[in-house]
């Protein structure tokens, strides 16, 4: 397994993840959970269930594969290159034309005043789509070459850039607040694409790139193309779906009290630190070494990989879990407790990010095990297990929001990530996760979970009397 890379990706993933943080925080203290911060996410929320769909889980899955078996990856590349540009543009010109209805299709249950706010704002946050495409495509092509840092570092600058917003317009009105954060991102978008055109020319990547433009009407890779939007499509729809759970949950999340949006946000990007600093740091180094042994019929290689990722992610996810359902309410004190955030915001927050904790190892294991069905191009199988977790997710949420509100929301998302991983290994086979729970790994690691979670609790008592 290569340690070299899952550090990489995940020191960037860290530093990205702590500025956001920080971003987080300032945005708790200046805006409060409200109106306006609801706003705000609604319109971010738009771009970004499409970036998460297209431009990134979507295409590198269906990408990589067919990017490692080609045999003119430069033709091959430019080639797709061209045509996702080409629809990612039309598509934010028809958010531009007609702003009012994407963002109502987000919001059904908020009026003509809160639409006609949050409607400018979509049309200026949808444009990231664009930039972040550029970033994902340039950063798929360095981790073919196992070059992770970059693309898991770059966020720091669309945080930077909406850092600096805040810092800059903290006295301003919220309205003015929101649109210069909304702008922000836009810069940081750009920022973000100046950093991978760099990256690549230092790598050597370049000529690649350009020779495949030069070269990009080559009649022998239409083969590939062909089978690469075979993978394409079923890829979409299985790494849509959990990002059509989250807005969907954003959308019933309006019908319920004010501020229940900005809850699903904040605890839901303090769930998502360990989750992208371990689970997905350790899924995308492994990606490509996995996609090559399998591509050269080495199971052996494939499945040591998956051996040792499992019981790497099981360690440092199921201490995540303890820390984050056992310290709920410390951490949200200490990250966002300021300012307009007060101690009621802190407890509902709180009570959100435990039932979100409870998915976190379901979620990391099953994206670990879907690793196989992507390598072996089984994007269809994949595809059909997203769609219906995904059904099972909304219809807990329908059940559980009306007693538990936001947090019943959090909880169908944890259920519907235990049913995903139970499919998934089921796809792949029982037979590999047994032979991995038969190792003595399994008695120290109960047993580590036991003592470490006793630990927390009594922490948690003290903490808990400390801050009130």
């Amino acid at each position: 397994m290569r340690f070299k890379s899952i550090f990489s990706n995940s020191s960037g993933i860290l530093l990205s993840r702590i500025t956001g943080l920080i971003r987080d925080i300032m945005m708790t203290s200046i805006l409060g959970a409200g109106v306006w911060s609801d706003v705000f996410f609604m319109a971010f929320k738009f771009p970004n269930l499409f970036r998460r769909i297209f431009a990134e889980g979507s295409f590198t899955q269906s990408f990589m594969p067919s990017y490692v078996a080609s045999r003119q990856k430069g033709v091959f590349a430019v080639a797709i290159f061209i045509r996702f540009s080409f629809i990612i543009v039309a598509f934010s010109l028809i958010v531009t034309l007609f702003p009012e209805t994407f963002t109502k299709a987000l919001a059904w249950d908020w009026g003509t005043d809160l639409i006609s706010k949050t409607a400018p704002l979509t049309v200026i946050n949808f444009w990231y789509l664009d930039l972040i495409f550029i970033v994902t495509f340039l950063g798929t092509v360095l981790q073919h070459k196992e070059h992770f840092f970059t693309t898991a570092f770059s966020t720091v600058w669309l945080n930077i850039a909406m850092i600096a917003a805040l810092m800059y317009y903290a006295k301003s009105s919220p309205q003015t607040i929101v649109y210069a954060l909304s702008f922000s991102i836009l810069v940081g978008g750009i920022l973000q694409v100046i950093t991978h055109i760099f990256t690549i020319q230092k790598s050597g990547l370049s000529k690649l790139l350009i020779g495949g433009w030069k070269y990009r009407k080559a009649k022998d890779v239409k083969e590939e193309e062909s089978k690469f939007n075979k993978l394409f499509l079923p890829s979409v729809l299985g790494n849509s779906t959990a990002q059509v759970a989250s807005f969907i949950d954003t959308s019933l999340a309006s019908f319920l009290a004010a501020g229940s949006v900005s809850y699903l946000f904040y605890a839901n990007r303090v769930f998502q630190l360990p989750f992208a600093i371990i689970a997905l740091a350790i899924t995308t180094a492994l990606f490509p070494a996995i996609s090559k042994a399998i591509k050269n019929n080495n199971q052996t290689l494939a499945f040591g990989n998956l051996e040792k990722a499992f019981w790497l992610l099981m360690i440092l996810l199921g201490i995540s879990v303890l820390g984050g359902i056992l310290l709920s309410e410390p951490i949200v004190w200490l990250l966002f407790e300021r300012g307009n955030f007060d101690i009621q915001d802190t407890k509902n927050t709180a009570f959100v990010l435990e039932m979100y904790m409870i998915g976190l190892i379901p979620f990391g294991l099953a994206k670990l095990f879907s690793l196989y069905l992507y390598a072996m191009h089984k994007h269809l199988k994949a595809a059909k297990i997203a769609v219906i977790s995904l059904v099972i997710n909304i219809i807990f949420s329908l059940l559980l929001m009306q007693k538990m509100g936001a947090a019943g929301l959090a909880l169908s998302g944890s259920i519907g990530g235990f049913a995903q991983l139970v499919l998934t290994v089921k796809e792949v086979g029982f037979d590999k996760l047994l032979e991995i729970l038969r190792s003595k790994n399994t008695p120290i690691f109960a047993g580590g979970m036991i003592f470490f979670g006793t630990i927390l609790y009594f922490i948690n008592q003290f903490l808990i009397h400390f801050i009130r």
